[in-house]
């Protein structure tokens, strides 16, 4: 049944996706079925548009919601019945995409298993159409998007990857406004590759500049460059291309089968080292190379490089985080940063869960208007999980 709707999916428009969820629930017997996709900042999840209901069910909060809980833990959550209610969580390889309502008069047993497959199947659905779907991309959007962040947006990968051994999860604030910050990470076998660049400025410049720096870095990358061909590239082409414009950046990779971490910093703050629950002081500080895109002379680009242990975390974050002021002057500082990741990892939560909670508390502690871009990388390494 589930491979019929799969095929049948190929053939289907957007908007028709809820009436597949819908018809593939009823056949296994779990009666109606919704979908709901979390917003850009993840604070609601927003019903998928269905042309068949002339009243949408209402947008539920991430936070204080049994849908939200779902969300949040990854996990399938009910409530009893008759009929029983599922949330269950919908998610594109470790990036979270939403949550699948489901009712049914079944053990809650059945109901989980029937439920988890066809979750699976709609999340490959969502994914897929949404690629070139303005309807599935305005649902996870509550306000309008700015040109350069519309243009960042398009260049930067899924927020969340990973595999058994290593979780990599990033977060970019403000959403519908960012103009210079950006990030990217890949695996390529046991290879972790991560970058955060943040370009001067706040202009649709300053967006060209971080994208142009991604393209390079990828370009270079897949070419089998190394990470001084890569800091390379991004100078000279910034240089060429887009002058006068400066961008620090971290680049790195990570070796998930030794944990040797080999990374290059120009101009960035430092990455931060989170071991045993606790920021191990100057672990990863090294002498930095200079912002990229200042002139064209190469100077020889130092490779750092350090060994990890299993449980080890990476934090990579941009001045934007740091240096976020409310409005009594009081920055938000990267103790606050280090203290807000380290409480939400203690309690159990994981990076996507950790990045999102951090980034609500920055923009409470800028009442919602940043006037710079904040972005945070976290990196979990977990081979024995």
């Amino acid at each position: 049944m589930l491979a019929e709707v799969l095929e049948a999916s190929h053939r289907a428009a957007p908007w028709e996706v809820p009436d597949l969820v819908r018809a593939a629930a009823r056949r296994l017997g779990l009666g109606e079925a919704e979908v709901f996709l979390a917003d850009l900042q993840q604070r609601v999840l927003v019903p998928l548009p269905d042309p068949e209901l002339r009243e949408p069910p209402e947008a539920l909060d991430v936070d204080g919601t049994l849908a939200g809980r779902a969300y949040r833990a990854r996990r399938i959550e009910t409530a009893a019945g008759p009929p029983v209610v599922g949330w269950v969580p919908l998610a594109d390889g470790m990036e979270r995409v939403g949550v699948l309502r489901v009712g049914a008069h079944l053990a809650r047993g059945r109901l989980r298993d029937r439920a988890r497959a066809l979750a699976s199947l709609v999340s490959l659905l969502v994914v897929s159409k949404a690629s070139f779907s303005d309807v599935l991309v305005r649902t996870g959007r509550t306000r309008p998007m700015s040109l350069q962040s519309e243009l960042l947006w398009a260049f930067v990968p899924p927020r969340t990857i990973g595999s058994r051994h290593v979780t990599s999860s990033a977060a970019l604030e403000p959403a519908y406004e960012a103009a210079g910050d950006a990030f990217d990470h890949s695996l390529a076998g046991d290879l972790l590759h991560l970058t955060v660049v943040d370009a001067m400025g706040h202009d649709l410049a300053s967006g060209g500049a971080s994208a142009v720096a991604l393209a390079a870095c990828r370009s270079t990358r897949r070419a089998d460059g190394t990470l001084a061909d890569i800091v390379e590239t991004i100078d000279t082409t910034l240089t060429r291309w887009i002058p006068d414009r400066l961008l620090t950046a971290v680049i790195a990779d990570f070796d998930t089968a030794t944990g040797r971490l080999s990374w290059v910093n120009c101009g960035h703050p430092p990455p931060l080292l989170i071991r045993g629950g606790r920021v191990v002081p100057g672990a990863l500080e090294r002498d930095a190379h200079p912002p990229l895109g200042i002139d064209e002379h190469h100077r020889p680009v130092p490779v750092h490089r350090a060994r990890l242990q299993p449980g080890d975390r990476i934090l990579v974050h941009t001045d934007g985080v740091t240096e976020a002021r409310s409005a009594a002057g009081d920055t938000f500082g990267e103790q606050r940063l280090i203290d807000t990741v380290v409480r939400a990892t203690a309690t159990g939560d994981p990076a996507p869960e950790a990045l999102r909670r951090l980034m609500h508390a920055l923009l409470a502690h800028r009442d919602h208007d940043l006037r710079d871009d904040a972005t945070v990388m976290l990196v979990e390494w977990h081979p024995d999980r």
